[in-house]
């Protein structure tokens, strides 16, 4: 074959490589997609104190002007938790992160019953993970059913980057917990659903919410590469805008909670942020066991 064949043949193929470049690039630019529905604007704010009680760490723990800070030194880090648990419910809160080197530090929201039911614990997980300069946070959803602490944890993580800079203003995070479903959204934006198959792999059980600050650093940054460095010190987050409205564990058994589900609109923002911004997800590990996750 001639040459100029050869050559002919490369050029359609560079600018097919090019042009692939650009669009993935263009279409991980900006927003996500309206997801059409706003759950956190059918919820009032209330105040830390409503909701929240200290559970660890109150030097550590001050409520100024609606805002709620936390920070972690090397004497301590610290926690809050609900005065009341929850069987179902939307569960929402704003946070503001620390910028800079935050390596080994957890700043959690979650639901959990693990006070209650030790090694053999309920758990729904947003979880910022620290980071170096340079590098963006990492935000872990995950979900435990019925295991913790006894060598037998089920995890099923997902982890994000996210289309912002979370350092720089507080956005809105929230667990939308039903029945049928478990929804995790960031500013509205739906980022995962997790959905029941049978009780067995579905938390059912009333949970109680918690927020932390804490050191993580066996794993939290890079599987653990990058350690709390306490010359940083302290790591601080800052958490607002507490939204919460669902079916209390003393609620009536006709409390149901919303039905779950999305819309497509929702359903597109979902996998316009997961086609952009996933960076891990337990089911398409191939070193996990399938047997344990029969969801994926």
């Amino acid at each position: 074959m001639p040459s100029y064949s050869c050559n002919f043949m490369a050029k359609p193929s560079l600018f097919v490589l090019v042009f692939v470049v650009v669009m993935y690039l263009s279409t991980a630019q900006g927003p996500p997609p309206s997801p059409g529905y706003y759950p956190s604007s059918s919820v009032q704010s209330k105040g830390f104190s409503e909701y929240f009680a200290n559970l660890w760490g109150p030097q550590h723990q001050r409520v100024d002007q609606g805002t709620l800070t936390i920070w972690l030194d090397k004497t301590s880090g610290s926690g809050y938790k609900s005065l009341r648990s929850y069987r179902s419910g939307y569960f929402g809160v704003s946070v503001k992160l620390q910028s800079g080197y935050t390596a080994g530090v957890i700043t959690s929201f979650y639901l959990s019953n693990n006070q209650y039911f030790p090694g053999n614990h309920d758990e729904i997980d947003i979880e910022f993970l620290g980071t170096t300069p340079g590098k963006p946070y990492t935000l872990q959803t995950n979900v435990f059913i019925r295991g913790s602490g006894d060598g037998n944890v089920i995890g099923r993580e997902m982890k994000f980057h996210l289309w912002f800079d979370p350092t720089q203003d507080f956005h809105h995070y929230a667990i939308q917990w039903t029945p049928s479903d478990i929804i995790f959204l960031v500013d509205d934006v739906p980022i995962r659903r997790y959905t029941k198959m049978n009780d067995a792999t579905f938390p059912t059980r009333k949970m109680w919410i918690y927020g932390s600050i804490w050191d993580a650093s066996e794993w939290a940054t890079e599987d653990g590469k990058y350690k709390a460095d306490y010359e940083y010190q302290p790591f601080v987050s800052k958490y607002q805008n507490f939204k919460i409205s669902g079916c209390t564990a003393e609620a009536a058994e006709s409390c149901r909670g919303d039905s779950g589900g999305m819309s497509q609109e929702q359903y597109r923002a979902m996998e316009w942020v997961q086609r952009n911004y996933l960076v891990y997800d337990y089911c398409h590990d191939p070193k996990r066991d399938r047997t344990q996750i029969p969801e994926c």
